[in-house]
């Protein structure tokens, strides 16, 4: 009788544990989301090139609905005509990033790797000059890039290189020297002169990403780039780019950020230090992050240890 009720309790100790296991096993494989800053699950990036003129307009306008942007300079363009002076840039820039995008706008996939080098070498070191900050990202003139390129580039500071090839999704790129955005402004509307038709379909493309991006509850960067020139003294174009602004503005799942800062947050968090069992985690960096994981919002402050 002694033994009976031995092995039973034996048996229901056994269970227990076995359902525990499954408990855990079952936590530990739920996978642990990136968020960014503020548990927010959108970030959003405005990458505009080349330091026209017309940089001005869309600062001001950018500014008016507090919206921060990414932008380009080639610095030996700087001062020339339809260009910004380097007198203005460090003051006009205030609150955006400034990066680089080659000293002198060539195509950079027919140059010797001396001369990439110096393209991207010499940029940098004017625009920090300039701007009086350190300078870590760039877009590549004309989007050329390719494999001589991005060899050439490494090791000269550059931690994000941008295309002009749109992906018309919102996913964080894999390789941020190649690094693709979502969509061009307005994506192709505008480029074929007379073409209203075409205007009409590719402006419900742009306004249907946009719209989708406001909209979705997964983890999603939307990255809009373009020229301030092709506004030009268009009235109608900048109202179509105000009415943007207007759809992306003051909306509190969005995180709107600089390029390189965002580069940071998202290196940052691949460097968190979790526990085999997902209860602790170790954040070496200067920088607060927050993840999600069984459900739940999670924030890990610069330099400690949190037990979740």
């Amino acid at each position: 009788m002694k033994r009976l009720f031995l092995s039973i309790l034996l048996m229901q100790f056994n269970s227990i544990v076995f359902t525990q296991n499954i408990v855990d096993s079952d936590v530990t494989s739920i996978p642990i989301e990136m968020l960014f800053p503020e548990g927010k699950n959108k970030a959003l990036i405005l990458s505009y090139d080349d330091g026209n003129i017309q940089d001005r307009q869309l600062v001001a306008l950018m500014n008016k609905y507090k919206l921060i942007g990414t932008f380009h300079l080639n610095s030996n363009k700087l001062g020339k005509t339809n260009y910004l002076t380097k007198e203005e840039i460090k003051e006009l820039f205030i609150g955006h990033e400034v990066s680089v995008h080659s000293a002198n706008h060539p195509n950079l996939t027919t140059l010797s790797k001396l001369d990439v080098v110096y393209e991207i070498a010499e940029d940098r070191k004017e625009l920090e000059r300039l701007m009086g900050y350190n300078i870590r990202g760039m877009a590549y003139p004309f989007g050329n890039n390719n494999d001589v390129v991005i060899d050439a580039i490494t090791g000269l500071g550059i931690e994000y290189a941008r295309t002009v090839d749109d992906t018309y999704n919102y996913k964080i790129p894999l390789i941020f020297l190649k690094w693709h955005p979502t969509i061009h402004q307005f994506a192709k509307a505008f480029w074929e002169p007379n073409n209203p038709e075409n205007d009409k379909k590719e402006l419900a493309t742009f306004y249907k990403i946009i719209n989708d991006f406001n909209a979705t509850k997964e983890l999603a960067i939307l990255d809009v780039w373009g020229h301030s020139w092709e506004m030009g003294s268009d009235k109608m174009k900048w109202e179509e780019t105000e009415k943007f602004f207007q759809l992306i503005t003051n909306n509190s799942s969005i995180h709107y950020t600089k390029q390189i800062d965002l580069v940071d947050y998202i290196n940052a968090f691949n460097n968190l230090k979790f526990s085999v069992e997902k209860n602790l985690v170790l954040n070496l960096s200067s920088i607060s992050l927050f993840f999600k994981y069984n459900g739940k919002t999670y924030n890990v402050l610069p330099g400690k240890s949190l037990d979740f």
